[in-house]
């Protein structure tokens, strides 16, 4: 019989690691419904925005168990100049205002968002039951800048006809994509969000032939197969928005692209999303659109497709909404940065919603 050997205490060296922060569900598979909630906070609403905030997973919690099998997500994000209104300490390391691009012929504009609420169930009922759930809370705190019901067209196409976000990456892959790791440890699990709304001309668009349509796009557009180098254009969107490092090693960000519009008044559009480990990545897709790579080899799509918005936030890990760091102190206070829980909440990390009636 082999001799029993006395355990050893686990010490700094031997310690298994630290889980990683669960992120917010970013890396989700499409569903046939979302909605994309832009707002900003009005001047003195920022408390009702932070419970907000602490509340998200037990609301998402609540709506969806009506129909578990819709598979209910929603994803909070900040933008840059709401995060020090909201949270005392450090920032994420890339959050910045969205950095609007001028180019030869077409304009990436920025506008105003401190909120995103990205909402994707497999049925609209849901998402909309969130969303007048969010307002209900913020009313008198937020004012909404754009608020876009999109929904699937056919096989995941846009309005365009073309399937949209065949590259985008799932699971590890999407992961490593879209998420924060060791590079910012403080915003691990977090993820940097772009968003633009672009609406479509669909008559001069229709009026090309498929064969143009598919040297614009860089895709056949039945098959959705990607075009030889040789045949796709170097204005294509699939070239453009191909990212390559020095070393060969291809960039990738994680898409939930959605169609929207209006057939009574003539919108049609694709609401853009796209998350990123670094912004810089999907800002380098952004400037190959819209200025060119080389420069004036903008994308084809543009003729066709403006840009009609452009917001940047970043949406923390779960574990940070749960139990966010204090609120900073009012300008001109000598405070330590640590907050009271605001009028109405009951102060207790994820449970800090209000006891207003």
């Amino acid at each position: 019989m082999p001799t029993s050997q006395p355990r050893r205490k686990p010490d700094a060296m031997t310690a298994a690691p630290q889980p990683s922060p669960e992120p917010q569900p970013v890396v989700t598979p499409l569903r046939t419904a979302a909605i994309f909630l832009v707002l900003t906070i009005d001047p003195g609403g920022e408390a009702a925005a932070r419970d907000l905030l602490a509340d998200v997973a037990a609301l998402q919690r609540s709506v969806g168990f009506r129909i578990p099998d819709a598979e209910l997500a929603c994803v909070a994000a900040i933008g840059s100049a709401a995060w020090d209104r909201l949270f005392s300490g450090p920032r994420p390391a890339e959050l910045h205002p969205f950095r609007a691009l001028r180019g030869e012929r077409h304009h990436a504009v920025a506008t105003p968002g401190d909120l995103l609420f990205h909402l994707r169930a497999s049925q609209m009922d849901l998402c909309f039951e969130f969303a007048t759930q969010v307002m209900n809370r913020l009313a008198g705190a937020a004012t909404v800048q754009d608020e876009v019901h999109g929904f699937r067209y056919f096989d995941e196409r846009d309005l365009l006809g073309f399937v949209d976000g065949t590259e985008s990456p799932g699971g590890r892959a999407g992961a490593a994509a879209a998420l924060v790791g060791a590079e910012d440890p403080d915003f691990a699990g977090g993820s940097y969000v772009i968003v633009q709304k672009y609406l479509h001309n669909m008559d001069a668009w229709n009026a090309l032939t498929v064969e143009e349509q598919e040297r614009a796009v860089g895709r056949t557009k039945l098959a959705d197969i990607e075009l030889p180098d040789d045949v796709k254009p170097a204005s294509s969107h699939v070239a453009l928005n191909t990212i390559t490092d020095p070393d060969g090693t291809e960039r990738q960000i994680v898409r939930a692209n959605m169609p929207f519009g209006s057939a009574g008044s003539g919108e049609f559009g694709t609401y853009y999303i796209g998350y990123a480990a670094s912004v810089s990545v999907t800002e380098r897709m952004l400037e190959n659109m819209f200025i060119g790579d080389p420069p004036g080899t903008y994308d084809r799509i543009l003729d066709f497709s403006t840009a009609a918005t452009g917001t940047l936030f970043f949406a923390p890990s779960a574990g940070f909404l749960d139990d966010p760091p204090g609120a900073p102190d009012p300008p001109g206070s000598s405070g330590s940065g640590a907050s009271s829980p605001s009028p109405g909440s009951l102060g207790i990390g994820g449970l800090k919603r209000s006891t207003a009636q």
